[in-house]
């Protein structure tokens, strides 16, 4: 049944309703240094756009450049940042001003209210009252549109601060012009990095001014320096329209000046907007939920939104129409894709697996990106932004490239890409270096060499995070094991699925925990279960000691059998949120979030135990996973500043609750298999790539029938605790029927049970 005011049509939504309008790109930017609700910023784009923009409220150079109970703003910038920890790069803003020319971000900076603040995907919209200017800005891929209504002034100007580490402007007043170039960036470019701008104005200017970087105004047209700025001046009626078509490039003006004619051209602002609104609103209609519950509608769509930002396209279209992109690698421009601004330490967990399964064929271009990166660079990116960048750990790269091509994705080069996945697994040498020459460790494998002679990373050798490595390297030991058996390569297949079992080198039976482990085959000791860091990663034992997806039942065997691994699995939700924290020296964000949601040891604000949840549906408890599913929705999600649960990252934990809501999620990676969970909408109406319709249907669900008590798929009654990705791609209707208490029967046997390396013949 349709809920009250919903017209029956569309999957049940109302007719005319916009599903983008649901989006609320604010939440999760109640967040800052020691509290993470997300970590966000309201990014205006479209999907996987090359530049975002976004409202200013902090300094430059600051990560959190928007946070939600900041009273000021001092410009709307382009940003490329993908998360605050890891800062922004090629950022330019753009403010408005009347008075006096103020061009520090302290004097410009304007009070505003969210009262009169307008935040949705495809555009924003403020009221600077300190200048009684409304500022708007709507965005294509690679280029911009900007409208500032002014009051009745003779000194109205428009700001561009072209910010800091080298910058450039350059007015041209009879093409009401301004370009230039900004270089900021926060690691990870080669020398000769650039984003050339070109700013196109539709009113003459009055006056025009540059400042240098000693912040001195001249009369100047042009301004090269460390930090530059131009601002150019207007005389305004109440009410009057000032616009702006803003491009860039990494490549040169002369591209940044073909982006704006691609992609803007005589658009008006109107049409701009429009067309951002619909690229957004085509995506969303592939997924499209009717339910009486608004709430979960909005933050279905706002966790949507935050999933299709990233990875950011970083290639353009050059004169003849051919794809080129600018390398953060090498520096040089080569044919082809290129995306960037993603750590695979989140997002291989189900970001990629939703782009393999709804978005193959962006998914085939993505990868021909990392084949690019590799040619260019020599390795694979595990967080690049835009180039590689030393942070997080593990080989993850491995498990999105092969659980791509096993869900048969295609359009790359896969050999490529299983050459740099060998050579990941291989050594360490000749591993990239940053800016300042040292090592970028994060990329390859750190500690390889000991992985591959002893089977783990040992503790004492002055690596650290060795536990969590060990048992990451063993994840993608078995992603590249299925790649090597699905391209004919039968003897490495059977050397990396050995090594997929390293993982129970680690597991201690006494304490019934991962462990770290020196290299004579001593456990490290003392050894604190709780202790967050030191052999593991942002988290502790009981975080980590559940990342074996790819061989739960080989797991479970190791902590008893299936009714000890549920205890065990119970034990987090019950064991106090008790932390040592002595390794960091203080508390961490992610220890504080997980402290304060009253879930024990669960600590769903950071990636390594979000799957943890789906495990009880290989060990015969089903119904835990569903209790536990919604739960964590209802309670951890909401479309709000403080709306997530910890840092967002790229869209990993938008993915989560994604994947969750529709009623499945993948946990082992390259096997194509989705855990059920307990879906939280009445009705879901999925577009599948093939365009074939996926209908999910929850009879009876509500906030407390939240137990499945029969499945079925096209009619036939479901008795396993997953779908494969065949099933789902094929479409039909997927009928969950739910109610207020479990049943311990459905999918409780162990041949319900999805995949395990240590139990392959019951699949």
């Amino acid at each position: 049944m349709p809920g009250a005011g919903e017209a029956q049509g569309g999957g049940g939504r109302a007719k005319s309703e916009a599903l983008v309008d649901l989006a609320n790109p604010l939440m999760g930017t109640d967040s800052n240094y020691a509290l993470s609700y997300g970590n966000t910023y309201p990014a205006v784009a479209v999907p996987w756009g090359m530049n975002f923009w976004t409202p200013v409220t902090g300094k430059m150079g600051n990560g959190w450049g928007y946070t939600y109970d900041d009273t000021k703003i001092s410009g709307i910038k382009q940003t490329h940042q993908a998360s605050p920890w890891m800062n922004d790069y090629a950022a330019f803003e753009l403010m408005a001003v009347t008075g006096p020319v103020r061009i520090r971000q302290d004097e410009r900076a304007s009070w505003y209210s969210h009262k009169a603040e307008e935040s949705r995907p495809y555009k924003y919209k403020v009221y600077l009252a300190d200048h009684d200017v409304t500022a708007e800005v709507a965005p294509t891929n690679r280029a911009a549109q900007f409208r500032f209504t002014f009051p009745e002034s003779d000194d109205a100007h428009i700001v561009l601060d072209a910010y800091n580490e080298g910058s450039m402007v350059n007015i041209d007043p009879a093409r009401r012009r301004i370009t230039g170039y900004a270089r900021n960036n926060s690691g990870g470019v080669p020398a000769n990095f650039h984003n050339y701008f070109v700013l196109e104005f539709d009113h003459d200017f009055t006056v025009t001014r540059t400042w240098d970087q000693n912040w001195q105004l001249r009369d100047d047209l042009k301004s090269e320096g460390g930090h530059v700025g131009a601002a150019v001046s207007f005389k305004t009626k109440k009410g009057e329209q000032i616009g702006v078509k803003v491009a860039s490039s990494f490549i040169s003006l002369e591209q940044a000046e073909r982006n704006l004619a691609q992609e803007i051209g005589r658009d008006s602002y109107a049409q701009t907007e429009a067309k951002a609104k619909q690229a957004w609103e085509t995506e969303f209609q592939r997924i499209q939920v009717s339910d009486p519950d608004q709430d979960n509608r909005r933050t279905f769509y706002s966790a949507l939104y935050r999933m299709l930002l990233f990875p950011r396209m970083f290639h353009e279209t050059d004169a003849q129409g051919r794809m080129v992109h600018y390398s953060p690698y090498d520096g040089k421009v080569h044919p082809g894709p290129m995306f960037t601004d993603n750590g695979f330490w989140d997002t291989w967990r189900s970001v990629f697996p939703f782009f393999a399964l709804a978005y193959p064929e962006l998914d085939g271009q993505i990868m021909q990106g990392l084949a690019n990166t590799y040619k260019e660079s020599g390795w694979l990116p595990e967080w690049a932004s835009p180039g590689h960048r030393n942070v997080m750990i593990g080989s993850n790269s491995a498990n999105i490239i092969a659980d791509a091509y096993l869900n048969g994705v295609r359009g790359f080069d896969v050999e490529t890409l299983y050459e740099a996945m060998v050579k990941n697994a291989t050594t360490s040498e000749g591993r990239p270096t940053d800016e300042r020459g040292r090592v970028v460790n994060a990329v390859g494998r750190e500690g390889v060499e000991y992985y591959n002679r002893l089977g783990y990373v040992p503790y004492d050798v002055g690596i650290n995070e060795n536990a969590a490595r060990t048992l990451e390297y063993a994840t993608a030991d078995f992603s590249l094991s299925r790649l090597a058996a699905a391209l004919g390569k039968t003897e490495d297949a059977k050397k990396y699925a050995a090594q997929a079992q390293n993982y129970r080198k680690l597991y201690d039976s006494q304490s019934g925990w991962m462990r770290g482990r020196n290299q004579d085959g001593s456990w490290a000791t003392p050894f604190n279960p709780l202790k967050w860091g030191d052999a593991f990663t942002e988290g502790n034992s009981l975080h980590y000691s559940w990342s074996v997806m790819q061989d739960v039942q080989g797991l479970a065997d190791l902590m008893g059998g299936d009714k000890a691994f549920v205890d065990r699995l119970d034990s987090i939700f019950t064991t106090p949120p008790l932390f040592d924290e002595s390794y960091y020296g203080q508390v961490i964000h992610e220890i504080r979030e997980m402290q304060i949601v009253d879930m024990g040891q669960y600590a769903h604000g950071n990636q390594p135990i979000q799957h943890m949840i789906y495990l009880y549906d290989w060990a015969g408890a089903p119904w835990k996973t569903q209790y536990h599913v919604r739960d964590v929705m209802k309670k951890l999600y909401a479309a709000t500043p403080d709306g997530y649960p910890g840092d967002e990252d790229n869209g990993q934990t938008s993915a989560w609750y994604v994947f969750s809501a529709l009623g499945f999620y993948p946990v082992t990676p390259a096997v194509g298999q989705y855990a059920i969970g307990s879906p939280l909408f009445r009705t879901v109406r999925m577009t599948m790539p093939s365009g074939k319709i996926l209908t999910i249907e929850a009879q009876n669900n509500s906030p407390e029938n939240i137990y499945i008590q029969s499945v079925t798929l096209n009619g036939r009654p479901h008795e396993k605790t997953w779908f494969s990705r065949e099933q789902l791609q094929q479409g039909g209707t997927l009928r969950f029927v739910m109610g207020p208490k479990p049943n311990t029967k459905w999918a409780s046997g162990k041949a319900a049970a999805p995949f395990s390396m240590s139990a392959p013949a019951t699949r």
